[in-house]
Order: structure tokens, then C-alpha cells, then sequence
């Protein structure tokens, strides 16, 4: 198992946070694993985005040029990846913003009203994690239960929203 992921949004949205809780969980399943955070020019509301590698073999390199998923919080996320998926891979958009649809057949695309569904759970600040589940649940390469666990052990209490 090779999965090589990209997430990216808006500065705010909580793309690396989703990235480094998939990392977390690839880690606990004794994964090796990469984890890089990319941030743009601006704290909140610049571009973020972050690439993700879990795999059973070594990692020879953290760099992705043809991720096998990515999840686009965003327009110009959806603009920028979803040509570089690769063949076979998945595409996981967040329709409550991103309404261009995707012309490709060779990949499954999977639209998710994330901050709709975030909203009706009552926290508009999980939109990322509603994203990530459902990439886990077409393409389930991390258990879901690594992913709560490293929710529960990586976020301070502090933080409420995510509890």
C-alpha cells in the first residue's frame, strides 16, 4: 500500500490539521509516513495546502506529482489539482463551495456538501474532517478509528470544537 494525498483550502480551513491527523493515524498503524504543510502568503484566507504519504515500504521521497487522492476545500483548489490526480485516484470536493464539476472519467469523484453537513452537525470548523471521512470511506488506506484516536490524542482540550 502506496497512498500519496494532497489537501488543500483556504488559509483557515483546516486543510493541514485534516493532513496531519491522516499522518497521525498512518503512524499508529506502524505506516511509515511524510507529512509536508505548504502555507501561502497569508495566515487565514491565503491557500494552504499539505501532501500526505502513507505506505508499507520506505518513503523515498516526500515529494507528490501525481497524488492517488486529493481533497479541494476551495475553487482554486479544485482548479489546481484535480488535473494532477492520477488515473484511477480520487477526487473529494467540497461542493458547498466548489461549483465546477470535473470532466474526467478516469478518476471517481465524490462531491460532499462539507460545510452544509459541518453546519447541520453544529461546527462549521469541521468541514475538513467531514471531507476526510469521506475519502476513508471510498478508499479506506487508514482505519477511521486511527484517525478518531489521533483526533483524541493530538488536540488539547482547549479546543472544544473538535471534541
Amino acid at each position: 500500500m502506496h497512498e500519496e494525498v494532497i489537501i488543500s483550502g483556504f488559509g483557515g480551513q483546516g486543510a493541514l490539521f485534516a493532513g496531519q491527523l491522516l499522518t497521525y493515524a498512518g503512524l499508529a498503524e506502524g505506516r511509515h509516513v511524510s507529512w509536508i504543510p505548504s502555507y501561502g502568503p497569508e495566515m487565514r484566507g491565503g491557500t494552504a495546502h499539505c501532501t500526505v504519504i502513507i505506505s508499507d515500504e520506505p518513503i523515498g521521497s516526500p515529494i507528490i506529482y501525481r497524488p492517488t487522492s486529493c481533497i479541494v476545500l476551495n475553487p482554486p483548489s479544485f482548479e489546481k489539482y484535480e488535473p494532477l490526480v492520477k488515473p484511477g485516484g480520487y477526487l473529494i470536493v467540497n461542493s458547498s463551495l466548489v461549483r465546477q464539476k470535473s470532466a474526467r472519467t478516469d478518476i471517481t469523484v465524490v462531491e460532499v456538501p462539507a460545510n452544509d453537513l459541518a453546519y447541520e452537525i453544529g461546527n462549521v470548523r469541521v468541514a475538513n474532517l467531514v471531507l476526510l471521512g469521506a475519502l476513508l470511506g471510498i478508499n479506506p488506506f487508514v482505519k477511521l478509528e486511527s484517525v478518531i484516536q489521533a483526533l483524541e490524542e493530538h488536540v488539547p482540550e482547549q479546543r472544544p470544537a473538535y471534541h
